[in-house]
C-alpha cells in the first residue's frame, strides 16, 4: 500500500486526464451493457408483437439502440485514445523524474549496480508502470462505479436478481483479483528480476563480445544466456497459466450467473410481476455487467509485476547521496588556487585509508603532477574535487571557498576534464562538443576544435561536425578521440583542469599531437595532471609522488630540486 501511495503521487499532476479516462471507460460499459440489454428487451417485444402482443413504437428503441452502439464505438475510440495518451505522457515525465533523481547518486551510489540493470530499471521497469493505470486504475474504478449503477437499475426490477449479480461481479470482480494477485505474485517478481537479469547479461556480452570471441568462450556464454531465457520462459509460462484459469473461472461465473438471474426471473413472468420482453433484458444485463469486472482478474495479477517494478526504481530512488549539498552556498569563488589540509577519506567505514592526511596547496595558473602506483590515491582525489566522493576529515578549499559550502554542480563548473576514458557519445561531433557549451556558435566550435589540432581533420570529413562519432567515438582512433576531449575542455573554459592519464594508449605521433594541444589548453589555468609518462610531466612545474594516499615526494621539475 506504501508503494502504490507513493506511485500515486507522482500520477497526481494528470489526475484530471486520469480521471476523465476512468470516466470514458465507465460510459462504455454502461453503453455495451444497455446496447445488450435493449437489443435483447426489443427482439422479444418486436417478436411477441409479430404474435399478436402489445403494438409497439419501433422507433424510439431503435434510435436509442443507435444511440448506444455510437456511443460504445465513440466512448471506447476516445477512451483508447485519452488513457494511452495520459500513459504515454506519464512514462515520459516519469523518465525525466527518475533521471533527475539518478543523475546525484553518481557515481558513489551506482557503482554497485550494473549498466544494464541501470538500464532496464529507467526503460523496462519504468514502462511496467503503464500497467498501473491502463490494467489497474482504469478497470478498478470504472467497475466499481458500473457495478453500482447497473445494480440498482438490476434492482428496480428484482432484488434477487441484483443479489444473484452482486455476488457474481464480487467473486470475479474481488475474490478471483485476490487470489489471482497471491498466487501469481511470486511468478510476477521473477518475472520482473530475470528479465532485469537477462538485459544486463545481454549487454555485458554485446560489450564483451570480442574477449568472448578470444577465449572462445562465447558459446558457453551463449548457453548461459539460453539458460536464463528460458527460465524467465518457465516465469511467464507461468504467469500465462494463472492468466488462462482465471479467465476460465471468469467466464464460467459469468454464465453461472445469467443463468441464475433466467431461473430467478422466469416465475416473475409467469406471475406477471415482469413483462416477457424483461426477462432476456435483465438476463443480458446481467452478462453485461461482468465486462465492467472481467478484465480485474488480469489487473491484479498485472500489478504483482508493477509492484516488483516500482520497488526496483524506489530501491534507486531511495539511496541517499554520498554529497549532501549546503542548505546555505557560499559564491562562486573569484580565485582558483587549491588548499589541501589533512584530507582524510575513504570508501567505506571498513576499508583503509585512500587518502591520508593528505595536504597539498596549488596557486592559480600553476601546473601540478600526480604519479603513484595503482590504489596510491590518485583517483581518490579527483573523485574528491569533483564532489562525486565526500571526505571524512580535512578542509579543501578554492579560492578561499570551502569546497563543501559550494553546490556539486557549481563546484564542478569550476573544472574541465581530459582523461583516458572521456565518454564520446554516439551522436554528432557537433553534439559531443556542444555538451560543454550548449549555446556556442558554430564559430566558436571551429575554433576549439583548433585549437585542439583537429580542425583539419574535421573539415576534411563530408559531413563536417555533422559526422557521428561512433559508438563510445569508434569511428576516431584513440587520439583524435582525445582530441575531441580536449575542444570540448576548450569550450568549457573552466579555470581548472584535471588531466587523468590524457596520454595513455597513444603512439608517439598522436602523443606529440595530443600534449601540443594540452599545452594550450593549460595555459593561465590551474592544472592536475595525472601521468606516468615523462613526456606528459615536462609539461608542469611540480611533480609529487603518492604512496597509500600520502606524499612521499614532490620536486619541482625545471629545478630539478626535492623536498
Amino acid at each position: 500500500m506504501h508503494d502504490l501511495l507513493r506511485l500515486y503521487r507522482l500520477f497526481r499532476p494528470s489526475l484530471t486526464q486520469l480521471l476523465a479516462g476512468i470516466g470514458l471507460a465507465s460510459i462504455v460499459i454502461l453503453a455495451n451493457a444497455g446496447l445488450v440489454a435493449l437489443a435483447g428487451w426489443f427482439i422479444a417485444a418486436m417478436a411477441l408483437s409479430g404474435l399478436g402482443g402489445p403494438l409497439l413504437n419501433y422507433f424510439a428503441p431503435a434510435a436509442a439502440i443507435r444511440g448506444l452502439a455510437i456511443l460504445r464505438t465513440g466512448g471506447r475510440y476516445s477512451e483508447r485514445l485519452l488513457t494511452h495518451d495520459a500513459t504515454l505522457r506519464l512514462l515520459a515525465t516519469l523518465r525525466v523524474w527518475f533521471y533527475t533523481r539518478l543523475e546525484p547518486l553518481a557515481p558513489a551510489r551506482l557503482q554497485h549496480y550494473r549498466g544494464g540493470d541501470l538500464l532496464s530499471r529507467i526503460r523496462a521497469d519504468i514502462d511496467s508502470l503503464d500497467n498501473f493505470y491502463l490494467r489497474v486504475l482504469v478497470p478498478v474504478f470504472a467497475a466499481i462505479l458500473t457495478a453500482c449503477m447497473i445494480g440498482a437499475f438490476i434492482a428496480a426490477w428484482s432484488g434477487k436478481v441484483a443479489l444473484v449479480d452482486g455476488s457474481g461481479l464480487l467473486l470475479v470482480g474481488l475474490v478471483l483479483p485476490w487470489l489471482a494477485f497471491k498466487l501469481a505474485r511470486p511468478a510476477a517478481n521473477n518475472t520482473v528480476w530475470l528479465r532485469a537479469g537477462l538485459r544486463a547479461d545481454l549487454a555485458d556480452t554485446v560489450r564483451g563480445l570480442g574477449e568472448l570471441q578470444i577465449y572462445r568462450a562465447a558459446e558457453r556464454q551463449s548457453e548461459r544466456i539460453a539458460a536464463k531465457s528460458q527460465e524467465l520462459v518457465s516465469a511467464q509460462r507461468r504467469l500465462a497459466g494463472f492468466n488462462g484459469f482465471f479467465t476460465g473461472l471468469t467466464s464460467f461465473t459469468t454464465q453461472a450467473a445469467m443463468g441464475l438471474a433466467l431461473i430467478i426471473a422466469i416465475p416473475l413472468v409467469v406471475h406477471g410481476r415482469i413483462s416477457g420482453p424483461e426477462l432476456p433484458m435483465l438476463a443480458l444485463l446481467v452478462l453485461g455487467s461482468f465486462e465492467a469486472v472481467v478484465t480485474l482478474p488480469a489487473a491484479f495479477q498485472a500489478l504483482g509485476e508493477t509492484l516488483a517494478a516500482v520497488r526496483r526504481i524506489f530501491e534507486i530512488i531511495d539511496a541517499k547521496p554520498s554529497i549532501a549539498e549546503p542548505s546555505d552556498p557560499a559564491p562562486t569563488p573569484l580565485r582558483y588556487d587549491l588548499q589541501i589540509t589533512g584530507l582524510c577519506m575513504r570508501y567505506a567505514p571498513e576499508a583503509a585509508w585512500a587518502l591520508d592526511h593528505f595536504s597539498l596547496s596549488v596557486e592559480a595558473g600553476a601546473r601540478v603532477g600526480i604519479v603513484g602506483a595503482s590504489g596510491a590515491g590518485k583517483t581518490s582525489l579527483l573523485n574528491v574535487l569533483l564532489r562525486f566522493w565526500d571526505f571524512q576529515e580535512g578542509v579543501v578549499t578554492i579560492g578561499g571557498v570551502t569546497l563543501r559550502d559550494l553546490t556539486s554542480d557549481a563546484a564542478r563548473a569550476l573544472f574541465a576534464v581530459v582523461a583516458q576514458q572521456t565518454h564520446l557519445f554516439n551522436v554528432s561531433i557537433r553534439e559531443n562538443l556542444l555538451l560543454a557549451k550548449p549555446d556556442a556558435p558554430e564559430a566558436e566550435l571551429w575554433m576549439a576544435l583548433e585549437q585542439a589540432q583537429l580542425a583539419a581533420l574535421v573539415r576534411a570529413l563530408p559531413h563536417g561536425l555533422d559526422s557521428l562519432v561512433g559508438e563510445a567515438g569508434a569511428n576516431f582512433s584513440g587520439g583524435e578521440a582525445r582530441r575531441i576531449a580536449i575542444a570540448r575542455a576548450f569550450l568549457k573554459d573552466a579555470p581548472i583542469l584535471i588531466l587523468d592519464e590524457p596520454t595513455e594508449g597513444l603512439d608517439a605521433t598522436a602523443e606529440h599531437l595530443v600534449l601540443a594541444a594540452l599545452d594550450g589548453l593549460m595555459r593561465g589555468r590551474t592544472t592536475i595532471l595525472i601521468s606516468h609518462r615523462p613526456s606528459s610531466l615536462r609539461h608542469v612545474d611540480r611533480v609529487i609522488t603518492l604512496e597509500r594516499g600520502k606524499i612521499v615526494n614532490d620536486r619541482l621539475v625545471a629545478q630539478g630540486v626535492s623536498s
